[in-house]
């Protein structure tokens, strides 16, 4: 199948802009967690009494705060890492670290398996690996000569 460099660009765009709102979905799923953070800051702090051979209601709470604040930090790690995918796209760059979060965004399902096989089905193009590498810097939007 020929593509024409200014579709490889469109598709390198629009895979971009999809990177970009998988960076803001996964974001945002990392603020559910802040409820872990919450809940176990109130079993920390609620003084309930117990009998003797239960485990103190503090250590659920440091539980939930740790579970909470390790899931946070792997969806904004993850969030981050996409966004930064997507602004690679964007500008042509780092290839291999492209096609690897492409790879890793597949677990997220439905929507990241969607968008990283379509990633890696558009980074696999050798004229995609030409634009990455520099040896073919297509203009967008230029006119093909059939046209002129």
């Amino acid at each position: 199948m020929n593509q024409k460099p200014s579709d490889d660009l469109n598709h390198l765009r629009i895979l971009s802009i999809c990177f970009y709102v998988k960076a803001g979905l996964m974001a945002f799923t990392a603020l559910f967690f802040s409820i872990y953070i919450f809940l176990g800051a109130m079993f920390m702090s609620i003084d309930m009494p117990r009998k003797a051979n239960e485990p103190p209601p503090e250590l659920l709470g440091g539980i939930f705060v740790g579970v909470g604040v390790a899931l946070m930090g792997l969806f904004f790690v993850l969030a981050f890492l996409a966004f930064w995918a997507g602004r690679s796209l964007g500008k042509h760059k780092n290839y291999t670290f492209c096609f690897v979060i492409a790879a890793l965004v597949c677990l997220s399902m439905p929507l990241g398996t969607i968008l990283g096989i379509f990633t890696i089905i558009v980074l696999m193009r050798d004229s995609v690996k030409a634009i990455f590498n520099g040896s073919a810097q297509p203009q967008f939007g230029s006119v093909p000569p059939n046209w002129q």
